[in-house]
């Protein structure tokens, strides 16, 4: 059986780019992307997602007012199922982590090839968060030396975290309920000094404490 098609929306200002991910997308992906909306206005593009109502969202950075920032947080507002993957074509670590708080799942830059796509892409939806290896080191590369002692719970909580579980999932392998959840997670958000669930993971994953 074929697997299903991963739907995208592209938000960029520059048509070219646009226009190159909607006739690349397909064949470097042997049919399994497709590009089903874009739009070069930030303003526009919350509005874009819920129409298509995409898998995944490819919204770039570096935009005129209100900016891929913004774009991306009224994406994540209004439709939470939609998966964000912020994009760029500085290497400038500040923008991809303030889409990171903003709500983005991922952060690629505008130099891969297509073919490098799919795989990240397979990985979002998966429930992972994906930054390139560079980028991580730059985001993380202060607390690379720093000591984060977490029990047994902590570390399972965090092993389910970066895995993608949602706070339903976790509740039931904890054992717990929602609402402990949460506020077992936001305890855990403010030891390991970040502000998202993604931070967390590539945090984790960078400092070895996920172990194996």
């Amino acid at each position: 059986m074929r697997p299903p098609t991963i739907r995208l929306v592209v938000v960029d200002d520059h048509p070219l780019f646009a226009r190159g991910i909607e006739l690349l997308l397909p064949p470097s992906t042997d049919g399994r992307a497709e590009v089903v909306g874009s739009t070069g206005d930030a303003a526009a593009a919350a509005a874009l997602v819920s129409r298509c109502m995409p898998d995944l969202a490819l919204v770039d950075l570096h935009m005129p007012p209100p900016g891929g920032i913004r774009a991306v947080a009224a994406i994540r507002r209004t439709t939470p199922r939609v998966r964000v993957v912020a994009m760029s074509g500085g290497d400038d670590p500040a923008p991809a982590l303030e889409a990171l708080r903003a709500g983005a799942e991922g952060f690629l830059p505008k130099s891969s090839e297509p073919e490098e796509l799919l795989p990240p892409l397979l990985a979002i939806l998966a429930g992972w968060a994906v930054l390139p290896a560079q980028l991580l080191r730059g985001l993380l590369g202060p607390a690379r030396g720093a000591r984060v002692d977490l029990d047994g719970e902590e570390r399972h909580l965090l092993r389910l975290i970066a895995a993608g579980r949602n706070t339903f999932e976790i509740a039931e392998q904890l054992h717990v309920s929602e609402r402990t959840v949460k506020r077992m997670t936001a305890a855990l958000l403010r030891k390991l000094r970040v502000s998202s669930r993604a931070e967390a993971a590539a945090l984790a994953g960078h400092a070895g404490l996920l172990g194996e």
